[in-house]
């Protein structure tokens, strides 16, 4: 089973955390446009960067918060991006990266949807943790 994830808090430019993963580093240091992909969550559409694996599991995570299906794309969605502060998100250095498991996932939104995601991330963590808590241990 792959590490549990931690509880994100979003951390100042000075405090992001380094991901073991040698793929989310690659794509955190240059986010072009083969490493970003959109989070489509309820009425959310946020870009994301990180490595294939650490993104799906942040989906999956964020998935937890939702009575539909939480998706990930690997292109630009079909009616864009509607929030102006997102669309010009990507251009400001102090995003929220979030640590999954030995990756991290750099959330390329404005401040209102950052949070919201960053804080959907977690509501996910703990809504999975109590799942598993809640299911019996085989002996």
């Amino acid at each position: 089973m792959p590490p549990l994830e931690t509880d994100p808090a979003v951390p100042g430019a000075d405090e992001r955390p380094t991901p073991g993963c040698r793929r989310c580093l690659s794509a955190l240091r240059s986010p072009g446009r083969g490493s970003v992909a959109f989070l489509l969550l309820d009425t959310l559409t946020v870009p994301l960067v990180g490595c294939d694996e650490h993104l799906e599991r942040f989906r999956s995570v964020c998935g937890h918060t939702t009575a539909a299906r939480a998706e990930l794309i690997d292109h630009r969605p079909a009616g864009g991006i509607t929030c102006p502060g997102c669309r010009l998100a990507a251009h400001n250095p102090r995003q929220a990266v979030v640590p999954v498991g030995d990756g991290a996932v750099a959330v390329l939104a404005c401040s209102e949807h950052g949070s919201e995601t960053v804080r959907r991330f977690g509501t996910g963590l703990r809504t999975r943790r109590t799942l598993d808590a809640s299911l019996p241990t085989s002996e």
